[in-house]
């Protein structure tokens, strides 16, 4: 799923822009050089459609950029951003992945007699390799 959403960017009073996502309430981010500022509104913005689209909701239709205006600052101008959401949820989300695994026999009857619950063994042991807590 792709999404291009309209920006606006406002160059910083002394260095660095502001990148603002008008049809995604709140989304705004800053960057020290407008490649900096593009990536990190794009990280934004496809984080808060994600967050949306795991909540069951659906994502805010994008503006025609022609009808955004950058305006509220001196100096700002409108670009598109491009949104890969898929790939962004399959590095972030937060949904649930089916991984396939092989273990002995003899280990899966022993841990369905001890109502071991697989997933939240194989999450936890994952964690503790990769130091995440």
């Amino acid at each position: 799923m792709k999404y291009v959403y309209p920006v606006c960017i406002y160059p910083g009073d002394v260095s660095g822009f502001t990148v603002v996502v008008p049809d995604l309430p709140g989304c705004v981010t800053e960057g020290e050089t407008l490649i900096s500022a593009l990536e990190q509104a794009i990280d934004a913005a496809s984080g808060w459609v994600l967050d949306e689209l795991e909540d069951g909701k659906s994502a805010p239709a994008p503006s025609p950029a022609e009808n955004i205006k950058a305006e509220e600052y001196p100096g700002g101008s409108v670009s598109v951003i491009m949104l890969d959401i898929d790939a962004y949820a399959e590095k972030y989300g937060s949904k649930a992945v089916r991984k396939n695994c092989t273990i002995p026999a003899w280990l899966n009857t022993a841990a369905e007699k001890a109502h071991i619950n697989f997933s939240q063994v194989l999450q936890s042991a994952l964690q503790d390799k990769l130091n995440i807590r």
